[in-house]
């Protein structure tokens, strides 16, 4: 005959860390502030009067243009000082060379209103010479927003057009886009 075993159940861990220890509280020491306020009477006077009125901003044409991975922001201002500016510097020592700036001037010489904007340009991305095509393209747009009658000599010029070529991606198992491995016999 067979005898029954009672199976006893073993304490979990939790049990066995948390038998007979008490937590206790840390408490922290209270600090006091010492830091005191004036009363609005003995504030130093700049302080209670009415902030200025604000300033109406300038009111400027804004366009973008964009070649291959180049973005340039153009904003066109009719009023102040007649500058051309490009990341903060003037655009012939922005661009070096004559045919640079040649590029990037194309659209306000073929309007004849070189002298009569103040130009703040942000370009960013691609190479210099995308950079001036992409700021050929913004100049016409924001000129056109200027003026509409522009919009058929620009467009004539090609000026308006996205130069839409851009750098093909790269394949897996080739060197470049296309460019295969160079092939060996052994």
């Amino acid at each position: 005959m067979k005898i029954p075993i009672k199976k006893t159940k073993k304490p979990s861990t939790r049990a066995k860390l948390g038998a007979g220890i008490k937590k206790e509280k840390i408490k922290k020491p209270k600090v006091k502030k010492t830091e005191k306020t004036l009363p609005q009477e003995k504030l130093p006077p700049k302080e209670l009067k009415k902030p200025p009125l604000p300033v109406k901003p300038e009111k400027y044409l804004e366009a973008i243009g964009r070649r291959k991975t180049a973005i340039a922001r153009i904003r066109i201002f009719t009023q102040g000082e007649k500058v051309f500016l490009v990341n903060e510097k003037p655009y012939n020592l922005y661009f070096p060379t004559l045919e640079l700036q040649q590029i990037t001037t194309a659209s306000l010489e073929k309007m004849k209103c070189f002298d009569k904007f103040r130009i703040l340009i942000r370009v960013k991305g691609g190479g210099i010479h995308s950079q001036a095509e992409a700021i050929r393209q913004g100049i016409a747009r924001a000129l056109i927003l200027f003026n509409p009658d522009f919009r058929k000599r620009l467009k004539k010029a090609g000026y308006l057009k996205r130069d839409p070529r851009k750098k093909e991606r790269k394949k897996f198992g080739l060197k470049r886009a296309r460019r295969a491995p160079q092939w060996q016999k052994r």
